[in-house]
């Protein structure tokens, strides 16, 4: 389980909560349950960021915050963004437990949110997918618009559904097609890494099994 599999997790066919509001959905998810994720910081992305220089980061969906705290705990200033008030509040809480001042979250709709522009070093969107409405292209471009020069954008996805599943829904891409619908221009942006990669992950009933992740880094030149 990583920090942020929510957005893998329901399928919409079984998922009773799919005719929700986005804002109403994540809150369903998260209050019917004392704490949904692991807390652990995805692997892709400790790969990637692990090799910057620790700045300013906003991660975007960041749910009960584990991105958010890994890189508090790696010297970033860090702001995560989540629709849902309860996973904001418990990712609070955490921050608050672990003493991280340097961790800090807002319960914000994302499709009507504006960043400062140019303002941060580091965007990260770790499985930044979801079974509601939501337009991610559009909001993933103005999170790139929040990434100063010299800064990164960060998108991690799920590329495929778990060995042994079927499911290969509307939500799985590749980091080319992620992007190739963001198109950032190619004047101002470099895409250091387009690819998939997978890890090592439990599968059900505890079998290790593994994921392939689709990690895609650009920089603002």
């Amino acid at each position: 389980m990583t920090a942020h599999h929510h957005h893998g997790a329901g399928h919409a066919a079984e998922d009773p909560h799919a005719h929700l509001s986005p804002t109403e959905y994540w809150e369903k998810r998260y209050s019917e349950t004392e704490r949904i994720w692991s807390g652990k910081v995805n692997a892709s992305l400790a790969a990637v960021v692990g090799e910057l220089t620790p700045g300013t980061a906003i991660d975007l969906g960041c749910g009960e915050g584990g991105d958010v705290l890994w890189l508090a705990e790696q010297g970033w200033q860090a702001h995560g963004l989540d629709i849902s008030e309860t996973a904001v509040g418990r990712a609070r809480a955490e921050a608050s437990a672990r003493g991280f001042d340097t961790a800090t979250f807002t319960a914000t709709d994302l499709s009507t949110w504006q960043p400062e522009p140019e303002s941060v070093d580091l965007v990260t969107a770790s499985f930044f997918q979801s079974n509601v409405a939501l337009d991610r292209t559009a909001i993933l471009r103005t999170a790139a618009s929040a990434v100063r020069s010299g800064g990164r954008l960060v998108v991690i996805s799920h590329a495929a559904g778990p060995p042994g599943s079927s499911h290969r829904g509307p939500n799985m891409i590749t980091a080319r097609d992620d992007a190739a619908q963001l198109d950032l221009p190619s004047d101002q942006w470099t895409i250091e890494v387009a690819d998939e990669r997978s890890r090592p992950a439990m599968g059900h009933g505890g079998q290790p099994s593994e994921l392939v992740d689709a990690v895609l880094v650009a920089r603002r030149r």
